[in-house]
């Protein structure tokens, strides 16, 4: 009953839809400031800015500056959205993450460590397979601050969108329009169609949204089925962390300085298709047969629970 969670706030239809817009102004808006402060007292310009050339941005404040940069208007976000959520409506972190009693950190840990080795192995294959194709780029001194920003802000970046798509968004669609396919549909769709503007999509045309899109579903299912956030959050964390390590180019939104530099012409190819057809389905059984899945129809576009059937169901199963 994940959706449901929603119910042990103030779930009123007006605070979902003030709270998306004043959390997305947040995000992109506050949380900008402090890199057009880093560049004007770098630059003395804003002028990098409006081109929105990543490479001049990164000239002006170095690549891991940059990363930081962009990294913080997520942790700003995500800080927003906590604030909104306890003060307007009144609902613990918890319940925006999960319908257990608390945290399952196992949970994300085990998503982790899963999707960080399969990534990582599909890198390395790669870089095997073609190794024309790849740069040694491995920098110690950058390379560290790089390691140092990835680890500590990473999990926040991720942690930002997974809260604000499959928890804000998820649970304030299913308490309106009370079902759950509505929140599925509406936010792996928007996940997908948010990196639109990504470098990826300029360089490889609109076929990238296929792997962008099929994440977000992905990620929305196992959120569904898993009844909280915690396999999201671990499954999102690893895969930005091990692309920002290992393997960079000019066309990626990532452009650090990874072990890695991709210098190929990119081809849209077999890497976007098999993780989305073959290498998730696969997970999806896995975590099923680990965590006991069952009701799969339900879960996925069944009805959600009136406010007071909730309550009576929880009050009967002595929760409350």
């Amino acid at each position: 009953m994940y959706i449901e969670q929603a119910y042990k706030g103030l779930s009123d239809s007006w605070r979902y839809v003030v709270g998306l817009l004043v959390v997305f102004f947040v995000w992109q808006f506050i949380g900008g400031i402090p890199l057009i402060i880093a560049l004007l007292v770098e630059a003395d310009s804003l002028s990098v800015l409006g081109t929105g050339d990543m490479g001049a941005m990164a000239e002006v404040l170095g690549s891991n500056g940059l990363f930081f940069f962009m990294l913080l208007t997520f942790v700003i976000g995500l800080i927003g959205l906590f604030a909104y959520v306890t003060l307007v409506h009144k609902q613990k972190i918890t319940q925006l993450t999960t319908s257990r009693k608390k945290i399952d950190y196992k949970r994300i840990f085990f998503a982790f460590i899963i999707w960080a080795l399969i990534s990582t192995a599909f890198i390395f294959v790669g870089i095997v397979l073609a190794p024309e194709d790849y740069e040694f780029n491995f920098k110690l001194g950058p390379f560290l601050v790089l390691a140092v920003i990835s680890v500590l802000m990473i999990p926040l970046q991720t942690s930002m969108e997974e809260y604000y798509m499959r928890g804000y968004m998820m649970q304030g669609l299913g308490v309106i329009a009370k079902n759950r396919w509505v929140p599925l549909m509406v936010t792996s769709l928007l996940f997908g169609l948010m990196h639109i503007f990504n470098p990826e999509v300029g360089k490889l045309g609109y076929g990238i949204l296929i792997f962008f899109i099929g994440t977000g579903f992905f990620l929305g299912i196992i959120t569904l089925m898993d009844e909280g956030l915690e396999l999201a959050l671990g499954f999102h964390a690893a895969n930005n962390l091990t692309a920002a390590l290992l393997v960079t180019a000019d066309w990626t939104a990532f452009q650090v300085d990874s072990l890695y530099r991709d210098v190929s012409d990119p081809v849209l190819g077999w890497d976007v298709l098999v993780p989305v057809f073959v290498v998730y389905p696969i997970l999806l059984f896995l975590f099923s047969k680990k965590y006991n899945w069952s009701n799969w129809k339900d879960r996925l576009t069944g009805e959600i629970l009136s406010e007071e059937t909730f309550f009576a169901l929880k009050q009967e199963n002595g929760d409350i």
